[in-house]
């Protein structure tokens, strides 16, 4: 039986966690996402969204070289991180973020970090990503495992209680 790790409070070194401001007024909401004056800004590859049905699963994937930031700005996701770095002081951290509509957060997540989401609401969910690096479909820098995978001490259902 697969052993489950619960997730750390604390976040994985190189993580940034950053509180989104959100503007409203009578005519909408203004988003401001990431900006190239923030320390959690390294430089700019692409932007992108990406969406999903509610309950589905986007995981598992990592870098070896690009960071991603990553918003939903649609919805809710649960967005989980592990560490499986060799040199991190964070090795074999699970990370757990809901993130969304009702909590309006940027995650940065450094390269080599395992990462995926799931949509938690009852509404497609929207994210997009600014990730540091453009998509190179010769050679992408994308590493997979399947959600369900033993080597991620993870489990994606709900947690009840």
């Amino acid at each position: 039986m697969k052993k489950f790790e619960k997730p750390h409070k604390e976040p994985i070194d190189g993580v940034i966690v950053k509180d989104i401001r959100v503007i409203p007024d009578e005519r909408g909401r203004l988003m401001e996402i990431i900006r190239r004056d923030e320390d959690l800004f390294d430089k700019f590859g692409q932007v992108y969204m990406t969406t999903n049905y509610p309950g589905v699963v986007k995981a598992w994937h990592y870098h070896k070289t690009q960071c991603d930031n990553v918003v939903c700005i649609k919805g809710m996701i649960k967005l989980a991180l592990f560490d499986a770095r060799e040199e991190s002081s964070t090795k074999g951290r699970l990370n757990e973020y809901f993130i969304g509509d009702h909590n309006a957060k940027l995650i940065h997540i450094p390269a080599g970090v395992w990462h995926g989401w799931k949509c938690v609401s009852d509404c497609e969910s929207m994210v997009v990503n600014v990730p540091t690096e453009m998509y190179d479909y010769k050679d992408p820098d994308e590493f997979r495992l399947p959600f369900d995978t033993d080597e991620i001490p993870y489990d994606w259902d709900i947690k009840m209680g």
